[in-house]
């Protein structure tokens, strides 16, 4: 379990307090998680990384010279927002453009793309290299949906090493990909990890017994088997990660490979390095010859008790990438020279991006996202119905507030469990948000669009980039100048639904909040021929509840719950679950 916390919901907050209070040299904060304290030579591609907290030293621990130069965090096993990773990009870019790389999980996919685009509307150049290293969530002929474990460090020291030898951006994307594509891995836990304030783990494991294929977020293995001895364990990992081979490989014998031993939070060293003893002559005795192994923790999962193994196959670019010195907080290899400090002025030394404080001290869903707008000009009408906006989002905070422990329950099945308190989180913040809007006198597009930067970036993960996206879609939709009508209000509605759709890549029948979201949005748009937004939604509302719940009969298709497919049948999916009430909570305060 943790030991060491005060309030949950400031975790991350003062886990980067005293990561920069530890490292002062060597990180400085900036919205949305950390950067070099170094200057980043001008022209030089920036490598930007990320992902949730949790994961140390990945991600903020693999920031610095011949690593990345930022890392955008999230919270414990949530993805970090949108708006975290654009602001993180935007205090490292030095003219050459941006290379993002993160794991391969929803969340992460949503808000990287989302900050990628943002970044190349700007002018940026950026490029984007998902790590899916994880042999058993996926199979070889979908290697493109597998997700990320230790493997990050593999992707990341290549792209920093092309980056650091000044080439472009192109050939920093083209070296990276490659990285991934040689990359792959395999764990197993004996024990599940433990959130901040949980009394209970996210999984067990029956004594005696090992999961095989965990996730990295917490997510239980995809099979049991007998806990067998280390040779057992290395030989389990071993054999399977040689019968699967990277494309292009015709066998293991005369290859070269990188090895990472990886502990994932509650093994001891000592019980790794016997662990890696007979992995380094399983690996021997198969023909490969190993480059500079790493043993240790490079990829943890919060404290779950597992390892991993991850095997970078190299040719001669990879190699000098992967033997390249490097000279983060939490890795360190050979000694790659004083870093130039940050000039005076510059946003890292000055403490400030885009005019928004940073260095130690709590972290506003402003400080991390991008910062408040300047509130249009409003007809009468729309800041009235910004009024009912806000005392709407009020009522879905209540009502999640209210579920909360359910959520994650639902969630814990086959996912990670954290649905609930990211929910809870970005449901809290678009409350406030939405009501110093509708105080200061924003129209009703205007305050949905506070609500949902404020949603995105304090939830972060995937269900904070979609509820981004919906509060964000309808805003655009009504705008700040006519009053909302039934059937401008459906219409905004079908629009949130086609642009999470278009987005998340999710359909009707993959087990997702789209289940709930798609049939509500054209049983809204029926109704709302009637001309009483009241009447159309509160007749429209059952048919998100009957979705919702007939989730439970689906199998994942998308996101972490899909490696788990098999577990999630039965259980309604936590996402339309969350929607349902929403749209109930919503109905509840137009009927008033």
């Amino acid at each position: 379990m943790t030991y060491l916390h005060n309030e949950p919901a400031a975790f991350l907050e003062e886990l980067i307090e005293g990561l920069i209070a530890a490292y002062p040299d060597r990180l400085t904060a900036v919205p949305g998680g950390v950067a070099r304290a170094s200057a980043v030579p001008a022209g030089q591609v920036a490598v930007v990384i990320g992902g949730g907290s949790g994961h140390y030293p990945a991600f903020a621990g693999l920031v610095g010279p011949g690593l990345a130069h930022g890392a955008a965090m999230g919270n414990v096993f949530a993805s970090p927002s949108a708006g975290a990773v654009y602001s993180v990009a935007k205090a490292v870019e030095a003219g050459g453009g941006i290379l993002l790389s993160y794991g391969n999980y929803a969340g992460d996919v949503l808000n990287f793309d989302q900050a990628q685009e943002r970044l190349r509307a700007e002018g940026i150049d950026c490029r984007t290299v998902a790590v899916a290293d994880d042999i058993t969530s996926a199979p070889p002929d979908e290697r493109s949906r597998r997700r990320g474990v230790a493997g990050d460090l593999c992707v990341f020291k290549a792209a920093a090493h092309a980056a650091e030898l000044g080439k472009p951006l192109d050939e920093v994307y083209a070296v990276a990909k490659r990285a991934a594509e040689r990359t792959c891995s395999m764990g197993v836990a004996f024990g599940g990890a433990t959130l901040p304030g949980a009394s209970e783990p996210l999984f067990s494991v029956p004594k005696g017994r090992m999961a095989i294929g965990m996730g990295l977020h917490g997510e239980p293995g995809l099979r049991e088997a007998d806990l067998g001895t280390a040779e057992e364990v290395a030989k389990l990992l071993v054999e399977g990660l040689l019968a699967d081979l990277p494309e292009g490989l015709a066998g293991p014998a005369g290859q070269r490979v990188a090895v990472i031993t990886n502990g994932l939070g509650d093994c001891k060293y000592e019980e790794l390095f016997i662990l890696h003893r007979s992995i380094d002559r399983l690996l021997k005795a198969a023909g490969l010859t190993i480059v500079q192994p790493d043993v240790g923790e490079i990829a943890t999962s919060f404290d779950m008790a597992g390892c991993s193994l991850t095997l970078l196959w190299l040719d001669d670019e990879l190699e000098a990438a992967w033997t390249a010195p490097a000279d983060a907080p939490g890795y360190r290899k050979g000694s790659p020279g004083a870093a130039a400090p940050a000039p005076t002025g510059s946003p890292q030394a000055a403490g400030q991006t885009g005019g928004r404080p940073l260095g130690p001290g709590p972290r506003t869903a402003a400080q991390t996202g991008p910062g408040p707008r300047q509130a249009a000009p409003a007809s009468p009408d729309s800041r009235a119905a910004a009024q009912v906006v806000a005392r709407a989002i009020g009522a879905a905070a209540d009502r999640i507030d209210a579920i909360v422990g359910e959520l994650g329950a639902l969630d814990a099945v086959a996912g990670d469990g954290d649905h609930g308190i990211g929910m809870q989180r970005g449901a809290t913040a678009a409350r406030r948000a939405a009501a110093a809007s509708a105080a200061g006198g924003a129209g009703a597009g205007t305050t949905l669009a506070d609500a949902a930067d404020a949603w995105a970036d304090r939830a972060g993960g995937t269900s904070g980039a979609i509820w981004g996206i919906i509060l964000r879609t309808m805003g655009g939709a009504l705008g700040d100048q006519d009053a909302p009508t039934a059937q401008s209000v459906a219409r905004a509605v079908k629009a949130a639904g086609d642009a999470v759709t278009a987005f998340g890549k999710a359909r009707v029948g993959d087990k997702t909040l789209v289940d709930a979201l798609a049939p509500f949005a054209e049983a809204l748009e029926r109704q709302a021929a009637g001309g009483d937004l009241a009447a159309a939604w509160a007749a429209a509302a059952p048919r998100a509840r009957l979705a919702a719940e007939s989730t439970r009969d689906l199998a994942a298709k998308i996101g972490r719950a899909r490696p788990h497919a098999e577990k999630s049948l039965g259980t309604p999916d936590p996402g339309a679950i969350s929607l349902a009430a929403i749209v109930e909570a919503v109905g509840g305060v137009l009927a008033k």
